[in-house]
């Protein structure tokens, strides 16, 4: 049974009617108590997974995707789609999370300790995420995160701050593991915010059943001072649509995608536009990254792929592709906080139990400065983040805000990690500790644009 079913009045368990209780609360009611069930122990996930993925060589794979599934049309084909409200804004400068996104918070993480951090190091080696950790991320209802109730999601207004406290924690326990698990939900958001009615009951119901899609973001590409802005990418108006033609890089899950959400080129305006997996003239290749391996990164490659003219998701101005940008920006700020954090974490008691020359090495000033940089450069991200997160929840402009955390968490971000793997000395190079993984995946903030988005 799904989460949001065993939510919903006459659930499982007992649970009340939801006209008592913030839809917020449902959802962390709901995560306690498969937390303190046998979700854990029926997925195996209290000890290490034993995994079954694939493997790339230097050359990478190459194959052509197949659906694996039929996404009906549904809906009224013109009629504008189910939009969330604003999160109310109390003009207080309080970044405090509510009650209900903390117990959230402390759910996640606990996922992420528990599942996330023990499998990080196999999933890093083997370029995939174990399936029974994506299944439980389902469980615990990571693609319902970003949608109004009405679509069958749980949230009442825009969820952009609760999406960033759930990405934050889940990087705390690996970043590549929590990207493969916020690719499908993202692309659910997406289709929330700005699909039309015959798209959000077309798409939204597979995301919101028993059976999640994987689904992908795809607006990287692998050109030299390529311009997420500009996409090289580009969509010819045909009689019946639309001709896609270009390449899209570091697509999360993108061999496993029923679903992608692409930027292409149209009419001189970056566009966004629904592509399925069964789309003649899509091909995927592997595309294994430095770093945030665990998402399964692949390349899309759109050779005369022709999609519908309802493939269009939000506007053709460029006013959606540009918001989407700043989501995902902010998606990766937010991931970029919660292995920051993690870096911070693992060197301060290393530095203090570390001995060199009959004393703790955190005695030394250098060291003890740096340890000191980091909380405070951890620290400005964080707030950058969550202030540019409250105003997008707020439906408010928050380009200026995403712009300034975006750089703070590329340049300290990066910084934290080399400073991470400097303070353990040769232990920092080596893969008996994680820092060398976060300092690979702190890299990409800079780089990724797409693939996630809050």
């Amino acid at each position: 049974m799904s989460l949001m079913n065993a939510l919903r009045p006459g659930g499982r368990n007992g649970v009340p009617s939801t006209e008592s209780r913030d839809p917020i609360g449902y959802l962390v009611a709901g995560l306690h108590r498969l937390a303190q069930a046998d979700l854990l122990d029926r997925v195996g996930l209290r000890r290490q997974t034993e995994q079954a993925v694939f493997s790339v060589t230097r050359a990478g794979f190459s194959t052509i995707t197949k659906a694996s599934r039929t996404f009906a049309r549904a809906g009224t084909k013109a009629a504008p789609g189910v939009r969330p409200a604003p999160a109310v804004d109390s003009g207080i400068f309080d970044l405090t999370p509510t009650e209900d996104e903390q117990m959230l918070v402390d759910v996640v993480s606990e996922f992420a300790a528990e599942v996330l951090r023990p499998a990080a190091a196999e999933a890093d080696h083997a370029c995939a995420a174990p399936d029974p950790l994506l299944k439980a991320s389902l469980e615990i209802g990571l693609p319902i995160l970003g949608l109004p109730e009405d679509l069958g999601g749980i949230s009442p207004e825009r969820s952009a701050m609760a999406g960033t406290l759930v990405a934050e924690a889940l990087a705390h326990g690996d970043m590549g593991l929590a990207v493969a698990a916020l690719a499908p939900g993202s692309v659910a958001t997406a289709i929330g915010l700005w699909g039309t009615d015959q798209q959000q009951q077309t798409y939204l119901p597979a995301f919101t059943g028993d059976d999640v899609p994987a689904a992908a973001l795809a607006l990287n590409e692998p050109a030299v001072l390529a311009d997420v802005l500009l996409p090289r990418t580009t969509a010819t108006r045909t009689a019946g649509g639309y001709v896609l033609d270009g390449v899209k890089s570091l697509v999360a899950r993108g061999a496993d995608a029923e679903l992608y959400v692409v930027g292409a080129l149209l009419d001189g305006q970056p566009t966004l536009f629904l592509v399925e997996s069964s789309t003649d003239g899509l091909r995927v290749e592997a595309d294994p990254p430095m770093g945030v391996r665990a998402a399964g990164m692949t390349r899309l490659v759109l050779e005369g792929a022709r999609v519908p003219a309802e493939a269009v998701l939000g506007a053709t101005d460029g006013s959606t592709y540009r918001e989407a940008v700043r989501l995902s920006r902010l998606a990766w700020c937010a991931l970029a906080v919660g292995t920051g954090q993690a870096v911070l974490d693992y060197v301060t008691p290393y530095v203090k139990e570390r001995q060199a020359f009959g004393e703790p090495i955190a005695h030394r000033q250098s060291v003890a400065f740096m340890v000191a940089d980091m909380a405070i450069e951890l620290q400005s991200m964080r707030l950058l983040t969550y202030r540019a997160a409250a105003r997008a929840a707020a439906g408010k402009d928050f380009a200026r805000e995403v712009a300034l955390a975006r750089k703070a968490c590329a340049d300290k971000g990066m910084r934290i990690g080399l400073d991470g793997v400097q303070l353990l000395g040769g232990h920092g190079f080596v893969k008996e500790h994680p820092v060398e993984r976060w300092y690979r995946d702190l890299r990409a903030i800079g780089i990724m644009e797409g693939t996630v988005l809050v």
